[in-house]
């Protein structure tokens, strides 16, 4: 989920939506995505859970958009989103073959339906190659009766592991995560988060938070999205002023990774 604490004024999108959700769902895939990738931005669209206007994040900048995963809460729109996921993975183990992992990780409590959703359909998708994965997830306090322990689901010890998220901001969560699997004997392979935004962590830092997940702990994260993607599906749009304004977002915080 995106990091807002706040929103003012939001614009041409939202308010149109409130008007006629499916006036801002392209009729068409927008060009050059992934069938996966346009189902999923038209679920973001129609649910509002991709918006756009002016919205101020915990770092203080004000962002020209704003993502929601937490308003995927109805089966269409978890089939939606886990859905994408497990395409996304299936893509990436497509084009890596050494890419193999036996547990999805849902850091609580925003990755445990997404890790739960995602391993189901990625059963159905091919269950030969996925049909043995299992989920995880951490519990917040340490349960000191019955089974015990902090981890609900399948043992991480001497499984390769994928943490499962939606966004990841300054990392803080994911470091955490991490430190998880490995105090429990897991091997991290990989990352995939809904959608990344590709802007530096800071004013004094040309890197996001993905790519020092990627460069400090030697592993792919993946998304299902980019700031990219949302600026082409707003040029399949034709929405030349909202696009104008992503563009400039990020020309001013972008990151060089």
């Amino acid at each position: 989920m995106a990091s807002s604490v706040s929103s003012t004024d939001p614009q041409s999108h939202r308010q149109a939506q409130e008007e006629d959700p499916d006036s801002l769902v392209p009729s068409t895939p927008p060009p050059l995505l992934p069938t996966y990738k346009s189902a999923f931005l038209q679920s973001c669209l129609s649910a509002s859970v991709l918006t756009f206007g002016t919205y101020k994040l915990k770092s203080g900048r004000l962002s020209p958009y704003f993502f929601n995963a937490g308003l995927f809460h109805t089966g269409g729109l978890v089939h939606s989103i886990s859905t994408a996921y497990a395409h996304a993975l299936l893509t990436h183990v497509t084009q890596n073959p050494t890419f193999e992992f036996d547990i999805l990780f849902g850091p609580a409590y925003k990755g445990i339906p997404l890790a739960t959703a995602t391993v189901d359909k990625l059963a159905q998708l091919d269950k030969g190659r996925f049909g043995h994965v299992s989920y995880s997830f951490n519990r917040k306090e340490l349960k000191d009766h019955g089974e015990g322990g902090v981890i609900v689901g399948a043992p991480l010890r001497n499984k390769n592991v994928v943490i499962i998220d939606d966004v990841i901001t300054a990392g803080t969560a994911m470091r955490e995560a991490i430190e998880i699997i490995r105090a429990q004997g897991g091997t991290l392979v990989g990352v995939i988060v809904a959608l990344d935004r590709k802007e530096r962590m800071s004013d004094d830092s040309s890197g996001s938070a993905i790519g020092e997940v990627r460069r400090k702990f030697d592993v792919p994260v993946l998304s299902i999205i980019d700031l990219d993607d949302l600026i082409g599906v707003l040029g399949g749009l034709g929405d030349e002023e909202d696009m104008g304004r992503l563009r400039d977002y990020k020309g001013r915080y972008g990151a060089s990774d």
